[in-house]
């Protein structure tokens, strides 16, 4: 039976929370089992969510979609559930983190490539330091913002465990410990530990990166151990069949057209281009970034396109726009709302009739404007094609947060700004059938 809904001229906050969904008793542990810990990838959802709707809303078997598939969390619930998982994400660091964590690796062959990079490094370290050293030098990109957030010997000692990762013949074993790399960097730079803002302590702590590097490793390993002993035999022979995923634009999914049974996602915000930040100290280290500017433009609702004749289809959308007014913040909001609707009309091209797009939403501010994310997506869901079959409001645990925001800009905020509130204490997971 189809369940009762809201049409979007109620307000979606009238709809009552499910606390079914919070998942409020949940550990970072529980959170972070198999290779779901792998990196730490800010305002992501929890694996127990994307499993939920995936058990809920597909079959075995199934092609389980994510424009935006960030590190991948859809992509390996969609495995560990026997679907095939689909996804892109334009940024270069999530499409490493996804591929590394839906690769099968055999355990024993990632320990033996660990031993000998260990017994290496150890030697490079505690050896001929300089030997090594100005090789490996050469091999890090030359970037200004490189020495902005490093200091020197912390530069040096990264640069030869990078170099030896370089080293490793095998290409996915190469970039599983790449990614063991980058997820040490945060702590190996002068950027203010808890702060997800880029903000330099020219105080802080100095960390040992092989220390570090080799923990991560291990860990890692573990983890994809248990990885392997989850997925289905035929998954892991066959990964390239049930694991499809490229780096690229949520507009153009690797999908036949009315192929897939779902989609599951949840899209960046509006201020999207604050994830390029959040990601430049790998994508600096591995030739991804050359200009922040540049590199921002490649985000979703980028103020630094230019677009003309855009039909949002939707009128909340479009009186969000004009709230807003003709500048800046109105033209980052207008196209990011143009970039959700193109990217809804291709998961439409790929969806099966009856096939359903999950979409996990909250609402924010931006320069005292509410933005009804989850109001206008179902709006120009409906206008293309879609019927309201359900909507999820439901609470974000306070532990799980990503962060505040400031309720002027609506970007990233210091706990202690005078602005900041909690960003998402609640959210909506709009489920959309095609018709």
């Amino acid at each position: 039976m189809k369940p009762s809904v809201t049409s979007y001229e109620k307000k979606l906050s009238d709809i009552p929370i499910d606390y079914s969904w919070s998942f409020s008793d949940k550990t970072i542990s529980d959170t972070s089992y198999i290779t779901h810990g792998y990196y730490t990838y800010p305002a992501k959802f929890i694996p127990q969510l994307a499993a939920r709707l995936i058990r809920e809303y597909s079959h075995e078997g199934d092609i389980v979609v994510d424009p935006f598939m960030g590190s991948g969390t859809t992509i390996v619930e969609a495995l560990v559930n026997k679907r095939v998982g689909i996804g892109v994400d334009i940024n270069n660091i999530a499409y490493l983190i996804a591929k590394v964590k839906t690769t099968p690796l055999p355990a024993m062959s990632l320990l033996q490539e660990f031993n000998k990079i260990n017994k290496d490094l150890q030697g490079r370290m505690n050896g001929d330091y300089k030997k090594y050293l100005q090789k490996s030098l050469s091999l890090v990109p030359q970037n200004e913002r490189i020495d902005y957030w490093f200091l020197p010997q912390q530069k040096e000692k990264l640069s030869i465990i990078f170099a030896r990762i370089l080293e490793v013949q095998d290409e996915n074993m190469k970039f599983f410990f790449l990614v063991a790399f980058a997820q040490i960097l945060k702590s190996c730079s002068i950027w203010l530990q808890k702060s997800i803002k880029p903000t330099r302590d020219q105080n802080k702590k100095i960390y040992e990166p092989f220390v570090l590097f080799t923990n991560q490793a291990k860990k890692m390993i573990k983890k994809h151990d248990e990885f392997n002993n989850i997925v289905e035999q035929k998954i892991k022979h066959e990964i390239d069949k049930f694991r499809i995923i490229k780096c690229g634009d949520s507009r153009d999914l690797p999908c036949k057209d009315n192929t897939a049974t779902l989609t599951v996602t949840s899209p960046p915000y509006v201020t999207s281009y604050e994830y390029a930040d959040l990601h430049q100290l790998p994508s600096l280290w591995f030739g991804y970034l050359n200009e922040l500017q540049e590199f921002r433009k490649k985000f979703i609702g980028s103020a630094y396109k230019s677009r003309e004749n855009i039909e949002l289809k939707s009128q909340i959308a479009d009186k969000i726009v004009s709230n807003l007014g003709n500048n800046k913040k109105g033209k980052e909001v207008k196209y990011y709302f143009a970039d959700m609707l193109e990217t809804f009309i291709e998961n439409k091209r790929v969806l099966k009739t009856g096939g359903k797009i999950c979409v996990v939403i909250g609402n924010t501010q931006f320069q005292g404007v509410d933005i009804l994310n989850a109001e206008v997506f179902q709006e120009q869901l409906e206008n293309i094609g879609f019927q309201t079959y359900n909507i999820i409001h439901r609470e974000i645990p306070s532990k799980m947060l990503p962060s505040t925001r400031d309720t002027e800009t609506g970007q990233f905020a210091k706990v202690t700004d005078k602005n900041a509130k909690l960003a998402y204490p609640t959210e909506y997971i709009l489920v959309m059938e095609k018709l």
